[in-house]
């Protein structure tokens, strides 16, 4: 008896994940993993990334989103004693790859994928901060790291986003797996910090894979590690507003 109200737990979150992908698979370029069908079945969600090592002894503060907290990033901490209203300034690091060294991204792409990702996020937060280059009074330091990221296959993804049969197929093994066929992924974490005294105000780690959506049809090998580096940049800038970093004059309203 209880083997059958398992099976039917997992075949009941199989349907659904389906008709999520469907949902999914309309609007959005990349996606947040999906539990599998087991974790579905038990209630379970995906774990959060693996450590790097980047953010070091802060790994113990990051917690995934409570319900109803906005929170977008699969783990995140924010600091409840910190003044962000005392920022004017926002400096970026270079963005550095933590990878294995077994890592299967050569040396030469992690080194193009962190350039992507800077220039990413020079390029957004511009349009709602002053950008400076050294440390200072007032100024907040944001430190971004890759700790991983995997190649989509672009042949093979086109027909898995066209070909109904073979789309079909890719959200099935979305339900069952938590991940579209062929799709390609980035994996990420950031820190915000005073840029004087290294007081840490904010930490962010998080895993995002390519979508079942229409304009994801040409998406080369690259691609989806890019759209999620966008999602990143754009996330990250609208959270800083939203905790009250001070934005540049002449800046869009906050919304």
């Amino acid at each position: 008896m209880n083997d059958k109200v398992s099976y039917m737990k997992i075949a009941s979150g199989l349907a659904f994940a389906i008709l999520a992908g469907w949902l999914l698979a309309a609007c959005s370029q990349t996606a947040a993993p999906e539990p599998n069908a087991l974790q579905r079945a038990e209630g379970a969600t995906p774990a959060g990334p693996a450590p790097s090592g980047f953010l070091g002894s802060d790994y113990s503060l990051l917690q995934p989103p409570a319900e109803g907290s906005g929170q977008k990033a699969m783990l995140a901490y924010t600091n409840p004693n910190g003044n962000f209203s005392s920022y004017n300034k926002i400096m970026i690091a270079p963005v550095t790859y933590w990878a294995d060294a077994d890592s299967k991204v050569s040396a030469e792409d992690q080194q193009k994928l962190c350039n992507y990702f800077y220039n990413v996020l020079q390029q957004d937060f511009s349009k709602n901060f002053t950008i400076v280059n050294e440390p200072g009074p007032g100024v907040a330091k944001l430190s971004v790291a890759l700790s991983d990221a995997t190649a989509a296959t672009p042949g093979l993804r086109s027909v898995s986003v066209l070909v109904p049969q073979a789309r079909a197929l890719s959200l099935i093994k979305m339900a069952a797996t938590g991940t579209y066929a062929f799709v390609g992924s980035a994996t990420g974490e950031a820190k915000l910090t005073d840029s004087v005294s290294g007081q840490l105000l904010a930490a962010w780690a998080d895993q995002r894979m390519g979508g079942a959506s229409i304009k994801n049809v040409d998406v080369f090998q690259w691609g989806d590690a890019e759209n999620a580096m966008d999602y990143w940049a754009n996330g990250l800038d609208k959270r800083l507003v939203s905790l009250g970093v001070q934005q540049a004059p002449g800046a869009p309203a906050a919304s």
